[in-house]
């Protein structure tokens, strides 16, 4: 595990939830750790697999909380799944999603009777059997099903909260067909944010809360992953996982004694 700092670092993604906020509040340290960034001319991207908001909503509540970044900054999961759906100009989407975002898909053919992909964001509420059967009708009469992620478990201010990857599960089991996931821990998600920087994975660090879906995740393309014991991090995930992260921090105020 690393205890000296990173050789050849020259730009950082970062996980959003959970390591640079936590819900409305900002985790202590982050704004100085991302003023030291713009400092040093380090680039950084923002990755979220937060479905609820659009990436208008959530730069303004970053800056509401008072972290000093630019809406360029944040990498959506919604972003990479229009560029996913746009691969197939004429394929029907059936929008799963919060009402909020709707905005992003405009311009997408949609239809929720006979769809080519049912793409599978966080709806709250309106999860209920009538609607997982529908879907699962869907998948099996042939769409294909668009997951925005497979988060298991977000920490908010009241606490741990159950995700949509437990649905999207149940449904690859009943149906016996895989989801295409878009957002962490997908390859190309991580890709996508490479690209952004215009830089190679081996020049790059992820810093995330997740040991399997942003440090694993991040590995798995090549990336070294640091860890942070805030957010959802819990020992007992990292004593379970096969990960091993390549450097563990207390939280991302540490992040400048690595660079």
């Amino acid at each position: 595990m690393q205890t000296k700092p990173f050789d050849n670092v020259k730009g950082i993604l970062f996980d959003m939830d959970g390591v640079v906020h936590v819900g409305n509040s900002p985790v202590p340290g982050a704004a100085d750790t991302l003023k030291y960034l713009d400092s040093k001319g380090i680039p950084y991207r923002l990755l979220t697999n937060t479905t609820t908001l659009p990436p208008e909503k959530l730069w303004r509540k970053m800056v509401n909380m008072g972290l000093p970044v630019t809406s360029d900054v944040i990498v959506t999961v919604h972003q990479a799944a229009v560029a996913y759906l746009r691969r197939n100009p004429n394929g029907k989407c059936y929008l799963l999603v919060d009402d909020d975002v709707l905005p992003v898909y405009k311009g997408l053919p949609q239809s929720e009777s006979h769809p080519d992909y049912i793409v599978i964001g966080d709806i709250g509420n309106r999860w209920s059997y009538t609607l997982l059967n529908e879907i699962f009708n869907l998948v099996m009469d042939g769409a294909e099903m668009v997951a925005l992620h497979k988060g298991r478990f977000w920490q908010t201010e009241r606490g741990l909260r159950m995700d949509i990857g437990a649905f999207v599960s149940g449904l690859e089991y009943t149906t016996g067909k895989q989801a295409t996931v878009i957002g962490k821990p997908s390859p190309t998600f991580f890709e996508t944010a490479l690209k952004d920087l215009g830089l190679d994975k081996k020049e790059v660090i992820m810093v995330g809360d997740d040991i399997e879906t942003d440090i694993g995740g991040a590995q798995r393309v090549g990336i070294a992953g640091v860890l942070v014991k805030t957010g959802k991090y819990r020992q007992e995930d990292v004593e379970r996982s096969s990960v091993v992260p390549d450097a563990v921090l207390s939280s991302v105020a540490e992040l400048k004694d690595l660079l």
